[in-house]
């Protein structure tokens, strides 16, 4: 299974998905991102930044190179904001959105994310820097979401905004702590750097 997964053709069709994944995720939020001030617009399309961040991955695996920074980062934000919309859309459903094929495509995509994340993570050689970063950037980001009120755009939760912070902080917290154990720990004990 480990070497299925760094065939060039697997390599290959997973950069193609997610180059068109992320291209489709900003183009998702392009109605958000017209309202949303300059500063802030790093920070609101998350998913397919999250994305964007493991196709350099994808690009430095196909050019036997690790992209260190890019890994911690990819890793962290694709299981995070993976599960995050899987959640997200699954609450819209039970709060009376309908299941739409739109809506069930998010959730499965959304949750390969979550799987790539950890599927990969024997193939990063993330360090105590590269997490660092990435969690200061994706805890940044929580704050401009949640405090400046940035957050992506779901009309039919937009009355437990508070209860959602609060699971995404929470949420940021494990999917460091996912990227420390399966990253750096993993790394260290296998003697890779």
């Amino acid at each position: 299974m480990k070497f299925l997964l760094i065939d060039r053709r697997i390599l290959n069709v997973l950069l193609i998905v997610n180059i068109f994944g992320t291209l489709y995720g900003y183009y998702w939020y392009r109605f958000q991102l017209e309202t949303t001030p300059p500063i802030f617009i790093a920070f609101v399309p998350d998913s397919p930044t999250a994305s964007l961040f493991f196709v350099f991955v994808l690009i430095g695996f196909l050019l036997n190179r690790n992209f260190k920074y890019m890994e911690a980062l990819a890793m962290l934000t694709l299981f995070k904001y993976g599960v995050w919309a899987v959640v997200m859309n699954i609450l819209t459903f039970i709060h009376g959105a309908p299941v739409t094929m739109m809506a069930l495509m998010l959730i499965f995509s959304h949750g390969a994310m979550a799987v790539q994340a950890l599927l990969y993570s024997p193939f990063y050689r993330i360090e105590m820097k590269h997490l660092v970063v990435a969690a200061v950037w994706t805890l940044h980001n929580d704050v401009i979401d949640y405090v400046y009120g940035m957050m992506p755009m779901y009309r039919t939760l937009s009355d437990y905004e508070h209860h959602i912070g609060y699971f995404t902080f929470w949420l940021s917290l494990l999917s460091i702590f996912l990227v420390y154990k399966y990253g750096i720990k993993r790394t260290r004990s296998d003697g890779l750097a």
